[in-house]
């Protein structure tokens, strides 16, 4: 399994992703589930993905693929190149449904699942941040002010903080913590989802990557993130009235 959550508020994007994938108890594997896409000065990009391995890398290698045919076929239409952050939601989309028409059927009869879906964040100059989440059908929908952050995989043990902290007004480093202590929370409490993560912020209109790194699990920043956030759960526990006269 994985969990990836994507936040968007007013000063940008953060994106977050483990590596672990689970098929079956005695097989962990680990693997990378962000990837990012940047033309320098003019847009900065991000995808993650969750669900069927096969499905999902398969679409990201038709992604590359797209790219380095435009090389030699300038016309073509890429993630680099095409004129919103909406379209390129679509190319991906187009992407996941290629790839399901082709494979769904056989994988699905052996007994497993070919359900996959991503998560799209990004910004080229002339337009605004945007976030989508492209479900396995190919279609998607778009993170607004009332739903500024997306999850996908195991998304329950780290909702609620993101419920009572995301806001769009929320900074975007309030955002990155926000998001890292989501999957502590994950980490804590579902085998399934392990280090090494990526996190991935791009600031609003900088069309670049302020963050693009790798926490291990030794990281003493998110470490230090995981402990202060116990030890403060504590101390609220401890401050609650009791039920009991």
């Amino acid at each position: 399994m994985t969990y990836c959550v994507a936040i968007r508020v007013n000063q940008g994007l953060v994106m977050l992703s483990d590596t672990r994938t689970n098929a079956g108890m005695d097989n962990i594997g680990r693997f990378r589930k962000s990837f990012t896409y940047h033309v320098p000065g003019e847009r900065a990009m991000a995808i993650m993905c969750s669900g069927n391995l096969s499905i999902t890398q398969e679409v990201k290698q038709t992604l590359t693929r797209q790219i380095k045919d435009a090389e030699t076929q300038p016309e073509n239409e890429t993630l680099l190149n095409c004129a919103t952050m909406h379209r390129a939601a679509q190319i991906i989309g187009e992407a996941m449904g290629i790839v399901q028409k082709r494979y769904r059927s056989s994988i699905e009869m052996q007994g497993a699942s070919a359900d996959a879906s991503i998560l799209f964040a990004g910004q080229r100059r002339g337009g605004k941040p945007r976030l989508y989440m492209i479900y396995a059908q190919g279609n998607f929908i778009e993170a607004t002010a009332d739903t500024p952050f997306f999850q996908i995989g195991e998304h329950k043990y780290g909702k609620p903080i993101l419920d009572r902290i995301i806001r769009p007004e929320t900074s975007l480093v309030d955002a990155a913590k926000a998001a890292c202590v989501s999957m502590d929370s994950t980490l804590r409490s579902n085998l399934s989802v392990g280090m090494p993560l990526d996190l991935t912020v791009i600031p609003r209109d900088t069309f670049d990557f302020k963050a693009r790194r790798r926490i291990e699990a030794d990281d003493e920043e998110f470490l230090q993130i995981s402990h202060s956030w116990g030890a403060a759960l504590k101390r609220g526990f401890e401050d609650l009235p009791s039920v009991l006269d």
